[in-house]
């Protein structure tokens, strides 16, 4: 169990790179921004499918077709949507909606469990939940105070609607990769990460190359295929395709074999610690004491998480 959670200690780390990019880049559709990374993704996964293209020529055709539902929503439409939302309503509404993963997942996860190992009895689940419930409340609470004026009623609605959109996909994705995980032990993590950034490939370029042309004929501002900063976005989109892209995607497909989805779901939580410390770091700023407190129930929350599914039912 110690090493999952390291594992998803350690995706949470990457996948929180990807909240800071919208914000670097505010000038890049979050469609081009998703493009880039899963184009940067799919290329640099060429690396390690030649060094194990055994185990890449053993996915059977079934396999790759999960992997390409798996990188479509949980990947391309998510990353889509969330970069979208940030940019038309700026940081604080989004990483408020996308913050409750850890109980949606969880929640969701344990209604439906892929397998009887899977489920918690509900009063032992609980407590953990209400802890990290109540760590997302105060640190969103803070946030949303960053809320102003620059954005209209319309864009803050559109930017909630693609949120959630963002936090559908999002949800339904680590359920459904560590099910399959579970299932197929005899695939390597490695080799599943780079799968899905393979299976994105063939979507991604052609895509990016039909946004270029709708985009010239309907005069839109992008400057295709770099934009006004291609240094900048070229190495960002490297960044996040090599680290919150595979690395990140291997590191939680080992959290996936590892801990029950329940568990996993809750772990998530890194996610948004990492997030927020990017963001402050960012910012140059130090955490209010509201936002010390949050942060503070999180990890008591991933602690009571943890002790939940060491003790014996």
């Amino acid at each position: 169990m110690l090493v999952g959670i390291l594992c998803a200690l350690g995706a949470g780390l990457m996948w929180g790179l990807v909240f800071i990019t919208p914000v670097l880049l505010p000038d890049y559709p979050g469609i081009v921004l998703s493009f880039g990374r899963y184009i940067a993704f799919g290329l640099i996964a060429l690396v390690p499918a030649w060094i194990g293209r055994r185990q890449i020529a053993a996915l059977s055709r079934a396999d790759w077709g999960v992997a390409f539902r798996l990188s479509l929503v949980g990947n391309l439409l998510y990353y889509a949507t969330l970069a979208s939302a940030i940019q038309l309503s700026g940081a604080p509404l989004p990483t408020l909606l996308i913050g409750t993963l850890p109980v949606v997942i969880t929640i969701v996860s344990n209604t439906t469990p892929g397998h009887a190992a899977d489920a918690v009895a509900w009063p032992r689940l609980l407590p953990a939940l209400a802890v990290i419930a109540t760590g997302l409340l105060l640190v969103n609470a803070s946030e949303l105070e960053r809320l102003d004026d620059s954005h209209t009623l319309t864009q803050y609605l559109q930017g909630c609607g693609l949120a959630l959109l963002a936090l559908a996909a999002w949800t339904w994705y680590p359920i459904n990769n560590a099910r399959f995980m579970k299932a197929h032990p005899q695939i390597r993590s490695s080799t599943w990460a780079t799968a899905q950034g393979l299976a994105m490939l063939p979507v991604v370029l052609p895509g990016f190359v039909l946004y270029g042309l709708i985009a010239h004929v309907s005069g839109g501002s992008y400057a295709f295929p770099l934009g006004p900063r291609p240094a900048l976005f070229i190495g960002m989109m490297l960044l996040i395709g090599l680290c919150a892209s595979w690395l990140g995607t291997m590191l939680w497909n080992h959290a996936s074999q590892r801990l029950p989805t329940s568990l996993a779901g809750q772990l998530i939580v890194f996610e948004t610690l990492s997030a927020l410390a990017y963001a402050f770091l960012w910012r140059g700023e130090m955490p209010s004491v509201q936002v010390l407190a949050g942060i503070a129930l999180l990890i008591v929350g991933v602690i009571l998480a943890i002790r939940t599914f060491r003790r014996p039912a």
